[in-house]
């Protein structure tokens, strides 16, 4: 049985290789039972050769970056994947250091047919770092905190997220009597017991990578807002608005910014100014 905890990835706070994960935002996915070329071809990345270890996939990315127009930025990035063994075989680890982005939602569903795919990702020094659990083709379980939990089956892995370290109650909600742990460090000790793969920095390094520069996805269509804040005394804001909601209250703006601007004044007070200013 695999019983790695959050303590077992401790180095991560040490790694020069984390810190800059961190620092540019990255995301990791594990995909059972698919080869680096076919999970680079599903993501669309146009070839870019092979690089020796997370120095090659860095020297290529940054390579891309500085051939990038950055008055007209977009958000491609080169993807290094490799084939390292799991549980029940095979399984293809990529690496981006792509902001957090992740590989696009449609990709995983259709990567993760029969199989299992798991991802986590940091946005770059701002405070998201996301986790996704993908089961033929289903999203079972994501969340940035372990008890705002999402997905198709969000408490299935309550009692894993509680043995690497996750502080919550067997209901799965926090549980404020516990350790505080290191949530990252937890999230790749969850990662590990899902796919039977011990993410190294040696593994990371050393690893013979297939590049790929994946292109920038299109954005979503949006429907709707929502604004869901929960404070810490437990309070929570809820407040949602529909496309239409949202177009209607920019026409009206915009209709009162561009209506004339009509001055009102007291007739009596300006005759009176008139009269002070000729002395009458």
């Amino acid at each position: 049985m695999n019983l790695v905890t959050a303590h077992d990835y401790a180095w991560i706070r040490t790694s020069p290789l984390f810190r800059h994960a961190m620092e540019s935002g990255y995301t990791l996915t594990l995909i059972q039972g698919r080869s680096p070329h076919e999970v680079l071809r599903a993501m669309e990345a146009q070839p870019r050769g092979t690089g020796e270890g997370t120095a090659a996939l860095i020297e290529a990315d940054d390579a891309h970056r500085a051939e990038a127009d950055y008055d007209d930025w977009d958000e491609s990035y080169v993807a290094g994947a490799f084939s390292t063994p799991g549980e029940n075989g095979d399984w293809t680890l990529v690496l981006g250091f792509d902001g957090g982005l992740g590989i696009e939602g449609a990709c995983v569903q259709t990567l993760s047919k029969g199989c299992r795919v798991v991802a986590h990702s940091s946005n770059g020094g701002k405070p998201i770092h996301l986790f996704h659990w993908f089961e033929d083709g289903e999203l079972r379980t994501t969340f940035e905190g372990p008890s705002a939990r999402d997905g198709n089956s969000p408490d299935e892995l309550v009692p894993l997220l509680r043995e690497v370290g996750f502080p919550l109650t067997p209901e799965g909600e926090h549980d404020e009597s516990a350790p505080v742990v290191d949530g990252k460090a937890a999230v790749l000790a969850l990662a590990e017991r899902l796919t039977g793969i011990r993410v190294t920095e040696s593994l990371l390094q050393d690893a013979t990578y297939e590049l790929g520069l994946v292109p920038e996805q299109p954005a979503e269509e949006w429907t709707g807002l929502v604004i869901d804040i929960t404070d810490a005394h437990g309070e929570r804001l809820y407040k949602e608005w529909t496309y239409e909601e949202i177009a209607a209250a920019s026409h009206r703006t915009r209709a009162q910014a561009n209506a004339p601007v009509v001055i009102t004044y007291n007739e009596p007070l300006t005759m009176d100014r008139s009269e002070h200013e000729t002395g009458e």
